[in-house]
């Protein structure tokens, strides 16, 4: 079948043909109508994220779908052929015709989503549940500055935190206060010309997905008690010993974080690294919040799937881009 694959790190993404997908026991066999594009497809490229992921080259690049049912392994019982699914696998490779992928990380798609909406939201969306409903616990009144309100997971976790009752502040650029106002943003900073460090105070938590010197000036935003929640790093020892990394792996995350991890303790508010996980029970979650509108998708780019390289081109310039291979050219959403 196509794919995308990258040869080795560093190297481009090219189209070739590979393997058909062994589906296992507990897999559902998806046909691939769309995938999303994430800054992690372009990290993982070039070679980021080699010492915590293993992968095995050549890789299929690609951590959402949206798609149909086409085959289901023996111990399947929540789907069947036909279903209209989404997923942030854990094993990745979107950028395909076809893709097994374990059962409990797939939910159906939100009925009234195209699948280019649905292939947009997997992994953005659940990082923003996992920062926000599962480590920050955010509850209703509670202040949270959102990092990059216009990017591909701000845009989702704007519109989270406003679900769950808080005061929502974000960075964006001027062209993009109006947008993140529209998805729900009470203030607005134009980090090109403001400083969110001077303009904010008392936050209960932040969602960072710009680490270095933004993430050091979040933790002086933050009330006692508050939290950061990075998403760019640098990794902890908690994710450390999450993913069961060798005891050096962990000493190297611990020095990483030892000085964000300083600065917090100091400032009496702690930070932790996020890298989301798959799950298709909050999936479903996501999907309850689509359904009543106090979640929507943005897309901001469709590429054809014959344009994979040139979409991941993209990556740089903002916004969720999606593949499609329903459409045979690029167009901006």
């Amino acid at each position: 079948m196509r794919a995308f694959v990258v040869r080795q790190y560093k190297g481009p993404v090219v189209g070739a043909e590979v393997a058909e997908p062994v589906v296992g026991d507990g897999d559902v066999l998806v046909e691939v109508r769309a995938a999303g594009l994430n800054v992690l497809d372009e990290k993982i490229r070039k070679g980021e994220f080699r010492q915590i992921l293993r992968y095995e080259l050549p890789l299929t690049l690609g951590h959402d779908v949206a798609g149909t049912v086409i085959a289901t392994g023996s111990k399947v019982r929540a789907f069947a052929p036909g279903d209209e699914v989404y997923a942030r696998p854990s094993r990745i490779g979107t950028f395909a015709e076809r893709i097994a992928i374990a059962e409990e990380d797939v939910a159906l798609k939100p009925a009234d989503l195209s699948f280019e909406e649905a292939a947009s939201l997997p992994l953005v969306a659940l990082t923003a549940w996992q920062a926000l409903v599962e480590r920050a616990n955010l509850q209703p009144g509670q202040r949270v500055l959102i990092h990059a309100g216009a990017g591909s997971v701000g845009t989702i976790a704007i519109q989270l935190a406003k679900h769950l009752g808080a005061t929502v502040a974000t960075t964006v650029g001027a062209d993009d206060a109006d947008f993140a106002k529209e998805l729900g943003a009470d203030h607005v900073i134009d980090y090109r010309s403001e400083d969110f460090e001077q303009l904010l105070d008392g936050y209960d938590v932040v969602l960072d997905s710009l680490g270095g010197e933004n993430l050091e000036k979040s933790l002086r935003v933050l009330r006692p008690g508050g939290k950061a929640i990075g998403i760019a790093g640098p990794p902890d020892p908690a994710f450390g010993r999450e993913i069961g990394a060798n005891p050096l792996l962990r000493l190297a995350m611990t020095v990483l974080s030892s000085s964000i991890r300083r600065q917090a303790r100091r400032r009496k508010v702690t930070y932790e690294f996020l890298f989301m996980r798959a799950s298709g029970d909050q999936l479903r979650e996501i999907t309850k919040l689509v359904d009543k509108g106090a979640v929507r998708p943005v897309v901001r780019r469709v590429f054809g799937f014959d344009q994979t390289v040139e979409a991941m081109q993209s990556l740089g310039k903002g916004g969720k881009t999606v593949i499609s291979r329903t459409t045979e050219t690029g167009e901006t959403a």
